[in-house]
């Protein structure tokens, strides 16, 4: 997978991608990250790449001229012509407060691909010819905004880089949070009891079977209380409705404290 981050800072990113899952990913072969300066592609003498907005109003616009350059360059794009390659057609994705909401579907989505170009944002805003001519998706990370797209373009490359194969191990992507719908159940360690805290017994029974169920039901519950939006959306078997059907008269019981 390779990704191609365009943007006007990109000193933003120095160090984010040199630790942990992604450098690995990287210094193995699975993933390659170039980060690209919009601002090289500007002709004029003072590499402008903001301009006022037309019709007024605060802030400042990123012009289209140095983005369409940048990415056309970097992909080998003719001009209006669909961008496809050696490694496919390539999404330009515009990091963007009013794109469609990235999610653990959208990252799986992304990881069939072979490569990725993500556009930064920045200012008040880009171009409207940039979102309509240029780039292929719109992504938000949330309803909120940020300074740029920069760390909105880290949290796709993070997000998409676990999901390579090879990156992880399967099984440890299968069962994390929103992988299968739900929020991921309790995870415990050494030592088996912390000032007065004891680790489930079942989790040191050493049956798998009751582990499984635990797990599942603990996931549940976990998802019920803390984002019952994702059980509309999550594959759920006749046994896990009727265990959130329980779990749902439990807590509205009355002398009930508030559920582990």
């Amino acid at each position: 997978m390779r990704f191609d981050i365009f943007t006007l800072f990109p000193q933003t990113f120095e160090g984010v991608f040199s630790v942990s899952i992604v450098k690995r990913a990287v210094e193995s072969g699975l993933v390659s990250i170039a980060v690209h300066n919009i601002r090289d592609y500007a002709t004029d003498k003072h590499h402008l790449t903001d301009d006022y907005p037309y019709g007024g109003g605060a802030g400042m616009v990123m012009k289209p001229e140095p983005i369409f350059a940048a990415v056309e360059a970097v992909l080998e794009r003719p001009e209006t012509t669909v961008f496809t390659s050696k490694e496919g057609k390539v999404p330009i994705i515009l990091l963007s407060p009013q794109g469609r909401l990235f999610n653990q579907k959208v990252a799986e989505e992304l990881a069939q691909h072979q490569r990725l170009a993500l556009i930064c944002g920045h200012y008040e805003g880009i171009d409207e010819r940039v979102r309509q001519y240029l780039a292929t998706d719109e992504l938000s990370i949330g309803d909120y905004v940020l300074t740029g797209g920069e760390v909105a373009a880290m949290v796709v490359v993070d997000a998409v880089t676990r999901l390579i194969p090879g990156v992880l191990d399967a099984s440890s992507t299968a069962e994390e949070s929103h992988a299968a719908g739900l929020l991921e159940y309790p995870q415990y360690t050494r030592p088996p009891e912390f000032r007065g805290h004891a680790v489930p017994e079942i989790l040191l029974s050493g049956h798998h079977g009751a582990i499984a169920r635990w797990r599942r039901q603990e996931a549940l519950r976990r998802t019920l209380l803390r984002r019952p939006d994702l059980l509309s959306r999550a594959k759920l078997t006749v046994e896990d409705r009727e265990l959130l059907a329980h779990l749902g008269r439990e807590a509205q019981a009355p002398d009930k404290g508030p559920l582990s």
